[in-house]
């Protein structure tokens, strides 16, 4: 999901995932943040995405926005 897109060409994207404890058996939020490349900035805001692993585009960005799966409500 899409949670910053206030940079020309760039996005924030957070990807949530659910793991298991390894001694408690407890599930556990975790959470990722990539800076992903979009070209064209079609991107808002609370839109799904899929990324793909790039070549480093700059100092942080090492992903691409792939496609847009579901937009937000504009």
């Amino acid at each position: 999901m899409v949670v910053a897109a206030k940079m020309v060409k760039t996005v924030v994207v957070q990807v949530d995932r659910l793991v298991e404890h390894p001694l408690y058996a407890k599930r556990i939020k975790q959470r990722n943040r990539f800076m992903a490349h979009d070209e064209r900035g079609e991107c808002r805001e609370g839109d799904r995405v899929v990324i793909i692993e790039s070549r480093p585009l700059s100092r942080h960005k090492r992903w691409r926005v792939s496609r847009i799966v579901k937009q937000a409500a504009r």
